[in-house]
């Protein structure tokens, strides 16, 4: 077991700006590689900015040129703002580092998370994230009068939602019944030391993803607490019990180096 610390940075009036959070993560990822602090997660909510992982495509990006900031982290573009709480897990990993058992105990400690405020959440295969799981396609509702098997989405590799109204937007993923992603991972390590985190949409405007192609994902949107619960919930209701669910998922992992298959002669 771990000592794990929050760092509770800013929410609401006091919502911190990216690049400040950014260089209190590489401060606090420096300190911990040289254990001068122990394991850390910076919790706090960005004013509205989109960041861009290493693989974001341009066509990703915002067709009206709304700046972007590109991270070192892994993943895709996204956006971050008011409504949405943010952590950064700051956490030393044995070496090798298995990155993919980091990213699996987020999510657990989200899905908890979820499901303590009765929301039932899900992985899905292939994509990192907590979701939404929607419908069968077959049990879908009809697009703009047309039925699934005239959906341009499944014969357009180069669909762009961004450009064919809001029957198609990622906010209205819920309304269409497909599978949406109600929390965002995205990291990096870097000697050994992870960065970056999670968002996780608790009541924000999610209108702000259809400017961008939410984690390079056209098939799919994005959800939030309050609008799958269909009642308001704050991010002050939510802190405590992601607080916990990190807390019991980090410090009682047992963490392993990642497993390194050689060859026999």
């Amino acid at each position: 077991m771990s000592e794990l610390r929050f760092v509770r940075m800013g929410f609401g009036a006091d919502a911190v700006e990216y690049q400040e959070a950014w260089d209190e993560q590489r401060r606090v990822h420096a300190a911990r590689f040289a254990d001068e602090v122990p394991d850390t997660v910076l919790l706090l909510e960005h004013p509205p900015v989109y960041t861009a992982g290493r693989r974001t495509a341009d066509n990703e990006r915002p067709l009206d040129g709304t700046p972007v900031v590109d991270v070192d982290r892994g993943g895709k573009i996204t956006w971050h703002g008011p409504g949405q709480l943010v952590g950064y897990p700051i956490q030393k990993l044995p070496r090798p580092v298995d990155v993919v058992a980091h990213v699996r105990r987020l999510e657990e400690a989200l899905i908890r998370t979820c499901a303590e405020f009765g929301l039932e959440t899900s992985r899905v295969e292939g994509r990192s994230g907590v979701w939404v799981l929607g419908d069968p396609v077959e049990q879908r509702p009809s697009l703009g009068g047309l039925s699934l098997d005239f959906d341009p989405r499944l014969h357009d590799e180069e669909f762009d939602p961004r450009m064919n109204g809001p029957e198609y937007a990622p906010s209205n993923a819920g309304q269409r019944r497909e599978d949406r992603k109600i929390a965002a991972i995205g990291i990096r390590v870097a000697k050994g030391v992870t960065m970056h985190g999670f968002a996780l949409n608790v009541n924000p405007d999610n209108r702000w993803f259809d400017r961008i192609i939410p984690c390079g994902i056209r098939d799919a949107g994005v959800a939030s607490l309050a609008n799958e619960l269909g009642r308001d919930v704050t991010i002050d209701e939510v802190l405590p019990v992601v607080e916990r669910h990190l807390r019991d998922v980090l410090e009682n992992a047992d963490l392993k180096p990642r497993e390194i298959e050689r060859a026999t002669a």
